[in-house]
């Protein structure tokens, strides 16, 4: 959805409200595909002030995400409340305000890159993930494995591992 600078600023109502929806399409994000389930929904306002823009939205959505400990994929809901400035008067300096050349603003492009970076570094599907076992690569919420957690003590904690065990190094 786009809008114009021109009709917000020069009208006598100088605020819009916005309710849409919009297929996102998958995106690669951290070298991993994140694929929308659903539509984007944006609920909103937009109001203008002068010279600029105030966006004030809502978004909604849910992704399809890879856990980064077990591999399975998840439902990720995203449910984000943003409020950005934006403005086309290239003398405005404020950090607060978005610079946009020309005089269209592509809402839809804004609250893709806020989906975007809202995503956790580390996606993982619950607090209490068990991960993946580190020798025979069972996938530990779903069942347990036989295999020797000796041997993956890391040698700088054998001493320490002595210690506690009261043995010599």
């Amino acid at each position: 959805m786009k809008v114009l600078f021109s009709d917000l600023i020069s009208k006598r109502e100088r605020s819009k409200d916005l309710e849409y929806s919009f297929d996102m399409d998958k995106f690669t994000f951290s070298g991993e595909e994140m694929v929308p389930t659903e539509k984007v929904l944006v609920n909103g306002k937009i109001i203008s002030n002068n010279t600029e823009l105030l966006l004030d939205l809502n978004i909604k959505t849910v992704l399809k995400l890879v856990c980064s400990r077990c591999l399975e994929t998840f439902i990720y809901p995203i449910d984000i409340d943003i409020e950005e400035r934006f403005t086309n008067d290239d003398t405005i300096e404020d950090d607060d305000v978005t610079f946009v050349k020309g005089d269209t603003l592509d809402i839809t492009e804004i609250v893709e890159s806020v989906i975007i970076s809202t995503l956790p570094i580390k996606r993982i599907c619950s607090s209490n993930c068990k991960g993946l076992c580190q020798t025979c690569g069972e996938n530990l919420n779903k069942s347990s494995c036989n295999c020797n957690d000796e041997g993956n003590i890391d040698v700088r904690f054998a001493g320490l591992k002595a210690l506690l065990e009261n043995k010599e190094v």
